[in-house]
């Protein structure tokens, strides 16, 4: 095999938040894998790295990390946390807030799906599974922003609580808008990345707006 032995692998490649297990040196007799590993092990990890991806979402910039290291776990715990505290906020629901959870779990994850298609029709770079990756990650700051308004509508109903759930929906939107931005613009044409932001904002504000709106029973 002519050739190569002048392969290699970059060293400044950014591994950070990997859920795969890291790839190193080891001997010939040692055959390591995730089935030989703990249980706990592997959950850490697994852990540690959802863990590096929120950060990356509260503190965005430029990066590739988790478009490279995708999974979709975060965005899971995320739905369903956003779903959880949404349910029952519906003024003419009859019951316990079933059906609510049910539509904004569509709602977020039947959106996600539709910017992921139109970002590959217009001639995005990344993969599918990729974009919902992001587009779930960052769904982190209007998550804190629900559970901000939650603790706001405790204190009480009235034009004060209203004034402050809207500063912070506000700014928890425009931070969800700009991260993802931030994680998905190189992967698009630069003479197309408007047709692409679009959608992703009409996406976080419709959340941003059931935030808004959610008044509890």
């Amino acid at each position: 095999f002519a050739g190569l032995a002048d392969v290699s692998i970059s060293e400044d490649i950014l591994v950070e938040g990997e859920i795969t297990v890291p790839v190193g040196s080891r001997s010939l007799d040692e055959d390591y894998s995730t089935l030989d590993e703990p249980v706990r092990d592997t959950i850490l990890r697994d852990l540690k790295a959802v863990g590096k991806k929120f950060v990356h979402v509260m503190y965005p910039k430029k990066s590739s990390a988790l478009l490279r290291d995708w999974d979709l776990w975060g965005p899971l715990v995320l739905c369903v946390s956003l779903a959880l505290m949404l349910q029952g906020g519906s003024a003419d629901s009859k019951d316990d807030g079933g059906p609510q959870f049910a539509e904004v779990f569509v709602i977020i994850w039947f959106g996600a799906v539709v910017i992921t298609l139109n970002s590959k029709l217009l001639g995005g770079t990344i993969s599918f599974f990729q974009s919902l990756c992001v587009l779930g990650y960052c769904v982190l700051p209007l998550t804190v922003a629900m559970l901000v308004c939650r603790l706001v509508l405790l204190a009480g109903s009235g034009t004060v609580s209203f004034i402050i759930r809207l500063i912070v929906v506000a700014a928890m939107f425009g931070w969800s808008t700009l991260a993802s931005t931030a994680f998905l613009a190189d992967s698009q044409p630069p003479n197309r990345k408007a047709l692409v932001v679009y959608p992703i904002s009409l996406f976080y504000f419709v959340i941003s707006w059931m935030i808004l709106t959610f008044t509890p029973q």
